[in-house]
């Protein structure tokens, strides 16, 4: 039995995102995505007027005269969200965490896939895949999924997009849609990444806290990373610290979408005092615009 105070957060996150779903979808959220789901049919006997780069030269060669591939586009797409629940998910210096805006972005992406009609699945993850629920339809799965987005505790504190997506590799067969949604701070997953991306869709959404790249001067603090445990204390009112501080916070951002452009991927970034509906608008329509 679900807690009633479960049930009633669960609904305001409902009823918040809906409002929100209604100004994504009508910033063309289907039309980002449409033409990606092309799916193999049959092949026939070439015919005067075809058009020859369709040819299947291995059923050709067999049979001595020339054939073609059909293909058809699926109407419907499959969404699948990689989220991030890694202990790191849990800093933010303004209203909201990083978590916070994670399950906001998640139950948006959710809710505006069902209303598309489309199946859409979740992973939660840190070190290790915490939990898997596959694509579907349907009011009710949606809700499933946002209680997920809000209420799993994870196992493991630290983070690896690899085995999240070896996951999503041996679990999703068909082309799917994939919003990884993580704080990215992790390392030695470009090589899975790039072949994740030559089978599926991935749009990597990385959230962050203002915080994570300019430093206040708020004199001696102690800094502790949320994954390891190991703390330092950093004395912010000396300028050359700030400095040094966010001079690596950046060197790390700016590797991060390095790698992202060698595998031609595109990236939405999402800070928590930002708007998320506004900047995921944005993006469908740039992405539109590039198809």
């Amino acid at each position: 039995m679900v807690p009633k105070e479960v049930l009633q957060k669960i609904r305001r996150i409902q009823i918040r995102t809906s409002h929100k779903v209604d100004e994504l979808l009508a910033g063309n959220w289907h039309s980002a995505f449409k033409g990606r789901g092309i799916e193999f049919e049959e092949v026939r006997p070439y015919q005067v007027g075809d058009d020859v780069r369709a040819i299947d030269w291995n059923v050709t060669a067999r049979s001595d005269q020339p054939f073609i591939k059909l293909f058809h586009e699926e109407r419907e797409l499959s969404v699948m969200l990689l989220v991030d629940l890694s202990a790191s998910q849990a800093f933010g210096t303004g209203e909201q965490t990083k978590r916070d805006i994670v399950a906001e972005l998640g139950a948006t992406l959710a809710m505006s896939a069902i209303r598309n009609n489309d199946k859409v699945g979740l992973t939660l993850f840190t070190d290790d895949v915490e939990k898997s629920i596959p694509p579907r339809k349907g009011p009710r799965h949606v809700l499933r999924l946002i209680h997920e987005l809000l209420y799993c505790s994870p196992v493991g504190s630290g983070t690896s997009i690899k085995q999240a997506l070896q996951h999503l590799n041996r679990t999703c067969k068909r082309r799917t849609v994939v919003f990884l949604i993580s704080d990215f701070i992790d390392n030695d997953y470009e090589s899975v990444l790039k072949i994740s991306g030559r089978k599926h869709d991935i749009v990597p959404i990385v959230v962050h806290d203002p915080r994570e790249i300019n430093m206040p001067n708020v004199g001696m603090i102690k800094l502790r990373d949320a994954e390891s445990g190991e703390t330092i204390r950093l004395d912010t009112s000396n300028r050359k610290n700030r400095q040094l501080f966010e001079k690596l916070a950046r060197q790390q951002s700016e590797e991060r979408d390095r790698l992202f452009r060698r595998i031609k991927l595109a990236p939405i970034h999402v800070t928590t005092d930002g708007d998320v509906v506004e900047t995921l608008r944005k993006y469908f329509h740039q992405r539109e615009a590039r198809r």
